[in-house]
């Protein structure tokens, strides 16, 4: 459980660095260079969709593909 945390950590740190809305293979190739151990795109999509659930990262559908983006004003994930 605390590599899913760090990975998380690790994952919005760098979307956020890369300041792109993110898919999940982009967020693929951003865990490439991490030091952690290497990870399938099925993990990939569930630390994507916990750090939307936790209010990180929004959620959108856009031309039939699941994007990523980083919340830009307060409740924009729909939350309060």
């Amino acid at each position: 459980m605390a590599e899913l945390t760090t990975r998380r950590a690790y994952l919005l740190a760098a979307i956020q660095a890369d300041g792109q809305p993110v898919t999940t293979c982009r967020a693929e190739q951003l865990l490439d260079g991490s030091p952690l151990t290497p990870t399938g795109r099925n993990t990939v999509r569930k630390a994507l969709r916990g750090l939307a659930r936790d209010g990180f990262l929004v959620a959108q559908d856009r031309g039939g593909r699941r994007i990523y983006l980083i919340p830009t004003t307060p409740g924009e994930d729909g939350r309060s």
